[in-house]
């Protein structure tokens, strides 16, 4: 009796481990996927304020609120095929507005750019935009619940860090204990000191620099701090590195440059990486700044991303990198790593010889791939470069492919739709494909993009053409995607429902595919061969295990395309294609195609209209 209760419990015990055992998780879920970015500001996408004043205050041209990401709203962004969430503007950057009733001190429109104030001049990095929430006072709070509802529909969380420069005034009013302000300690009697946060100019107070273009701190509105003046004393570098106690008006004005142990002469004054350091993980760079002696910039930084760490942010975007020596680098991110090795780090460097050491060196995840993949195909977007430029860049870029990060539109670049870059957003559209699905890097797209914004609006500081950084205002067609709250597009024009569909399922196509993290094959050839596209077309092959793509893209505006392909041997051995013939369906369902393989050779013909691009998938039996 008792043998047979014991093989009863152990039973029992067997079947109820198995019941509580964690489904298995299906093969294709635990491969990469591919990475999509949605760079959003916040004052930006829920604000339904159609007024569109220049130099409009919050109160007459309206502002989004972190409150706008509603479930529905995030959850309408998660189906464009959004993995993570850039947003833009979240750390207290100076501004033209009144927050004395929570402690925060009035900024000067003298040394603030716009009314709204621009996000890279951040004013205390331990609290978050006060015009972003419902409730100033509770801010903070806010924000943690935007950082938990998008992760609850399982979105990954961006923000900036800006280390090369603050605002002109930066304070610290939310420290946490024992952390003290940037500049608090500072010898301002030097021009430099390690341990400074700042450089100097002593015995120079700081002025305003002469407007130009009949340029007036908020569109010559009256302003109690706005009189030319402002109390810096000695004056400091700017954040691009201006020497001068006055700089230019297009010099970062706004803000104040960070010091990080370079000396005025160049010279570094902390210590520098050991040889072999670029083939060491983010561990082992760990482990050789422990106990290293480094400058106290460093440990602000350091102890500023650790605090966004605890509150749950999942990765950062560094502005300017370049501009900050890549030994600093090394040391945040292999703290961040340390603590989150799953940290999503990206880097705005623009130096493509630089590219290598701010990955190996400095252990960035990604950069951006602006001055040769955007640039170029800008250019063919314009009608001023050839595709052929494209596969040289991918040639170029093999080693690194995955960690620089595509995109045809962010805060700093014109938008698509505006006259001064296609004026049509769907003049982009195959170069957004080839930029999508040429590598396995992440791919990045700017709210209302995806709408075809035009950023047509005079916001006050700036020029049309980009959707204003500085001042309040709203993006029109986002709006009309918006539907005063209810994020379905049911006042978009038909022609920007069609667009968004199309990113919808170009997005999606790539974060599902696996072909798009296997190998490329470039199958567009400059030269007399058989694979000659011409100048305003491109193909190549994706491949993996389970999934073979030929994608072409036609880039004429004009003129449908008839184009061939031709396979090597080698490519058809590789995907295992015996001789015979193969349907080819298209994933965008713009045209399908057919393939014939014969003595190992692989055969295309097919035709692509205006604008049109091809995802054809290899059907193998």
């Amino acid at each position: 009796m008792r043998n047979k209760l014991i093989l009863f419990l152990s039973c029992l015990a067997i079947l109820f481990a198995c019941q509580n055992q964690p489904e298995p998780i299906a093969e294709e879920a635990m491969k990469p996927q591919k990475i999509v970015v949605y760079q959003v500001f916040p004052r930006l996408f829920g604000n339904t304020n159609t007024t569109n004043k220049p130099w409009g205050t919050i109160e007459e041209n309206g502002t989004g609120k972190f409150n706008d990401f509603t479930d529905l709203a995030l959850e309408e962004i998660k189906k464009l095929g959004v993995s993570h969430i850039w947003y833009t503007g979240v750390p207290h950057h100076a501004l033209i507005g009144d927050y004395s009733a929570i402690g925060v001190s009035a900024d000067d429109p003298d040394v603030v750019k716009g009314r709204a104030g621009s996000p890279y001049a951040v004013k205390d990095y331990y609290q978050v935009n006060p015009d972003l929430a419902v409730d100033p006072a509770k801010r903070m709070e806010e924000f943690e619940a935007l950082i938990a509802r998008t992760h609850a529909h399982d979105m990954k969380v961006i923000i900036d860090i800006v280390p090369n420069h603050v605002a002109r005034r930066y304070e610290g009013k939310n420290n946490p204990e024992g952390v003290s302000d940037f500049g608090a300690s500072d010898d301002q009697s030097v021009e430099y000191a390690r341990n400074n946060n700042f450089y100097y100019i002593p015995g120079q107070p700081f002025r305003v620099p002469e407007p130009r273009d009949n340029y007036r701190p908020l569109g010559g509105e009256k302003h109690p701090l706005a009189d030319g003046k402002f109390d810096e004393n000695p004056a400091k570098w700017t954040g691009n590195g201006s020497r001068m106690a006055q700089p230019d008006f297009y010099d970062w004005y706004e803000t104040v440059k960070v010091n990080y142990g370079i000396k005025p002469d160049g010279s570094k004054d902390f210590p520098e990486l050991p040889t072999g350091a670029d083939s060491l993980d983010w561990k082992a760079h760990f482990d050789f700044w422990q106990g290293k002696e480094v400058p106290d910039s460093w440990i602000k930084f350091k102890d500023i991303t650790q605090f966004w760490l605890t509150k749950n942010v999942d990765g950062f975007r560094f502005d300017m990198a370049e501009m900050v020596p890549v030994e600093f680098w090394s040391y945040l991110n292999s703290h961040i790593k340390n603590t989150n090795p799953d940290a999503f780090l990206l880097a705005e460097v623009y130096n493509p010889s630089l590219y290598r050491d701010y990955i190996r060196k400095g252990k960035m995840d990604y950069l951006y791939d602006k001055v040769e993949l955007y640039d170029t195909l800008r250019n063919v977007i314009q009608d001023r470069g050839t595709t052929w430029h494209i596969a040289a860049i991918q040639d170029g870029l093999a080693d690194i492919e995955h960690h620089m990060l595509h995109f045809l539109e962010n805060h700093d670049e014109q938008r698509i739709a505006s006259p001064q870059f296609a004026n049509d957003p769907w003049k982009a559209m195959p170069a957004m494909v080839v930029s999508a699905t040429i590598s396995t890097s992440p791919t990045m797209i700017y709210s209302g993009q995806e709408v075809g914004e035009n950023a047509s609006e005079k916001a006050g500081f700036g020029d049309p053409s980009r959707t204003s950084i500085f001042d309040y205002i709203g993006i029109p067609a986002h709006q009309r995607w918006m539907n005063g709250g209810k994020f379905d597009g049911g006042q978009l024009y038909e022609h920007e429902k069609n667009l968004r569909a199309t990113y919808v399922k170009l997005l999606n196509l790539t974060r599902k595919s696996s072909a798009l993290m296997g190998k490329y094959q470039q199958l567009h050839h400059p030269d007399n061969g058989p694979n000659r596209l011409g100048g305003k077309a491109f193909a190549f092959a994706r491949w993996s295990e389970t999934e073979k793509l030929i994608i072409a893209a036609n880039f004429d505006s004009e003129h449908d395309l008839l184009g061939s392909l031709n396979l090597s041997q080698e490519l058809t051995s590789e995907w295992g294609l015996a001789d015979g013939s193969y349907e080819l369906t298209d994933q965008l369902g713009n045209s399908n195609a057919s393939l014939e393989v014969k003595d190992g050779y692989g055969y295309i013909n097919f035709q692509l209209g205006k604008l049109e691009s091809g995802i054809w998938k290899v059907k193998v039996d």
